[in-house]
């Protein structure tokens, strides 16, 4: 079971993304890896965005309705199944999904998993020979220069620290308005919260420094592009609130 698995994942996943990369590089003008890298993880971007959407408003309308959540735990609070029904109820009335960020990550893995090992593979010579589609021209050899001054497939400091800014600015931005009031428990939650605003940009470097730098790029495409769209849905949120007032 778990060979076919890996097998669907190279099958389905792995080789599509790795064939488009591959016809990236070899039709973009200047054949340049690194210009193949950032559009192939926009076009993925762009595939996973609706899922995405749907996940952040779910989320946004969980934090609009948590002080609610936090009044029915007081209220119930020796009374976990009707806390748990009441909470169920409201989830209803907000026409949402808790579980639906959960599983719009569940679906969005696989694909990132596979867009992962793409880079980390897309420069090794046998990856050509091996899972080249036969109408996809073989390059031959791949310059991994980016813009004719960074190798990607070595590690880069700037491409790393740049990756934890965009994180840290994407964290940031994803991050809840803090509510008035609340348990201690919500208020521990906000402070991991906070620790995570600062605690994944530092991995990210880490991590990011001892990998080929076009796993870099293609956080910084991925980072910009999340950036952009919370942005965007943002604006559209405070529009329709503004008109509803």
């Amino acid at each position: 079971m778990f060979e076919l698995l890996i097998k669907l994942f190279y099958v389905i996943l792995y080789q599509p993304l790795f064939n488009f990369l591959v016809l990236l590089y070899n039709y973009l003008p200047g054949h340049d890896f690194g210009v193949a890298v950032i559009v192939l993880t926009l076009v993925v971007r762009l595939i996973l965005s609706p899922s995405s959407i749907k996940a952040m408003k779910t989320q946004r309308v969980l934090n609009e309705i948590q002080p609610q959540i936090q009044e029915i735990q007081k209220k119930h609070k020796n009374d976990k199944e009707k806390q748990a029904k009441e909470t169920l109820n409201l989830y209803k009335q907000a026409k949402i999904n808790p579980f639906g960020g959960l599983l719009s990550t569940l679906i969005q893995l696989p694909l990132l998993l596979a867009l992962y090992q793409v880079f980390w593979n897309g420069l090794k010579l046998e990856e050509l020979a091996k899972n080249l589609y036969s109408f996809i021209p073989d390059p031959g050899v791949i310059n991994a220069t980016f813009l004719g001054i960074i190798d990607l497939s070595k590690p880069n400091i700037i491409l790393a620290i740049l990756a934890g800014i965009l994180q840290f600015i994407q964290t940031k931005t994803t991050l809840p308005k803090p509510t008035v009031g609340g348990d201690k428990s919500s208020d521990f939650g906000r402070a991991m919260q906070k620790q995570m605003v600062y605690f994944f940009p530092f991995l990210t470097v880490i991590i990011l420094l001892s990998l080929p730098s076009a796993l870099g790029l293609y956080w910084i495409a991925g980072s910009i592009f999340m950036i952009v769209e919370l942005r965007l849905i943002g604006k559209k949120q405070t529009a329709i609130d503004n008109t509803k007032k």
